[in-house]
């Protein structure tokens, strides 16, 4: 009986392993080559006066932003990932590539501010989201 019961545990403790282990492998096989991602805090920001410093249509690396643009502020703990001015992301839920073209104040942690031009109201409704990001590193 207890050699049947170890040969049970043992081909069970097999499968499982087996089928964790290649869920994880696939994983790791779907994400191309220099891509990262992560899951973060979004929320939203405007160019009005009281949410940016002196000019509000120019952002943390003296970049113009202009009506259209698709431009996201990041937290500082997320430049060392690649997560700097000219960086390319894509944003979970929606359309389209975001450009990192400000920063956020350094007592903000692992968020993401989806900029939102002149609407107030638009950035109110969006709240406070966890949403994945995904974007090319080259280290």
């Amino acid at each position: 009986m207890r050699q049947s019961l170890k040969k049970t545990v043992l081909v069970f403790a097999a499968v499982f392993l087996a089928a964790i282990g290649s869920d994880s492998f696939a994983a790791i096989k779907k994400e191309p080559a220099g891509k990262k991602s992560m899951t973060v805090t979004a929320t939203a920001y405007n160019s009005v006066k009281g949410q940016t410093d002196d000019d509000p249509w120019v952002a943390a690396w003296n970049n113009r932003l202009r009506p259209g643009d698709k431009i996201i502020a990041v937290s500082r703990d997320l430049e060392k990932h690649g997560l700097t001015n000219g960086a390319k992301v894509r944003i979970e839920g929606l359309p389209g590539t975001f450009t990192v073209r400000d920063r956020m104040n350094k007592r903000f942690k692992n968020r993401i501010d989806v900029w939102m031009e002149k609407d107030v109201r638009k950035a109110r409704q969006w709240g406070k989201k966890k949403l994945k990001i995904i974007w090319h590193h080259d280290k």
